[in-house]
């Protein structure tokens, strides 16, 4: 079992409730213009500051929701612990992050927005998608081959 998977068992219609939360979430991402190829590109441009604004947005939500978990030990709506295990750097993130950004640059494309461009009538996106799955598989096959 991993860190924080729950040991608890739902009816499978439990799940509609991240679908919407997932459609909400996608809807916003359209509205806020995250999903524009244009955006993307004017970022590593470096001619527009609106994909920096969001990510910069969502670092500091994500900084400040982490830590009000750890110091108020906040339970998960089940009322599960949540853990937070520190993590050791590894030059296996450079390299990782080094094929994400070219693979998000190339693409306009990162995992986050894929599925409300394609929602949104972008379906050449599908085969970033595809692509997305087998990198996700070979990783999975050769992890253990990787520097971690």
């Amino acid at each position: 079992m991993c860190t924080n998977e729950s040991a608890l068992q739902h009816p499978w219609w439990y799940n509609f409730k991240y679908m919407v939360v997932g459609i909400v979430f996608g809807i916003v991402f359209v509205k806020a213009e995250i999903i524009s190829w244009f955006r993307i590109q004017e970022m590593f441009h470096l001619t527009s500051f609106h994909m920096y604004g969001v990510i910069g947005t969502a670092v500091i939500v994500g900084l400040i929701s982490v830590q009000l978990i750890k110091r108020l030990n906040i339970k998960s709506i089940y009322g599960e612990k949540i853990t937070i295990d520190n993590k050791e750097f590894s030059k296996g993130q450079i390299y990782g992050g080094l094929i994400f950004g070219l693979g998000w640059a190339i693409t306009g494309a990162c995992p986050g927005p894929l599925f409300a461009q394609i929602g949104n009538g972008f379906g050449v996106i599908s085969i970033t998608l595809l692509s997305a799955i087998a990198g996700t598989w070979v990783y999975g096959k050769l992890r253990e081959k990787l520097p971690h």
